[in-house]
């Protein structure tokens, strides 16, 4: 089961301010622990919405607006996806998280669950599970090649 863990972005993010070098060599240490574990799968961290856009279908339309975002409460400083085997699992590392990465006051590190292709039944037919497969993989080639 993969759960990305949304880390909640806010001023400071926005600022651009990117971490101290403790809070780098804690979070470095977590992922270590992580992928050591065998459950760490990727993490990032994002830009401050500034550097960002919005889009909106309507009507038969695209609309693009450019940031910065003022919705505080739906800003995203960057993710990590594990792979683990079960929710609770997730929910452990998550109680790993380090205090000095802790979001602020009023914010929460959120949990989700990515679908996996049984997630979708029937109608994601076994010839769209096999596409999917195959872009994966030139994915999984392309991103080593860096």
């Amino acid at each position: 089961m993969r759960f990305m863990i949304i880390v909640p972005g806010g001023p400071e993010t926005e600022a651009g301010v990117t971490g101290t070098e403790q809070q780098f060599a804690d979070m470095q240490a977590y992922n270590e622990e992580m992928f050591k574990a065998g459950v760490f799968v990727d993490g990032e961290g994002l830009h401050p919405t500034s550097k960002g856009a919005r889009l909106t279908y309507d009507d038969g339309e695209w609309t693009v607006t450019d940031g910065p975002f003022a919705e505080a409460k739906e800003l995203i400083a960057g993710f990590t996806i594990i792979d683990v085997s079960s929710r609770e699992e997730a929910i452990e590392w998550l109680r790993k998280w380090p205090a000095s990465c802790a979001p602020g006051p009023g914010q929460a590190l959120e949990l989700r669950q990515v679908f996996a292709a049984e997630d979708f039944g029937e109608e994601y037919t076994p010839e769209l599970r096999e596409r999917e497969e195959r872009m994966r993989a030139e994915a999984a080639r392309n991103a080593a090649r860096g």
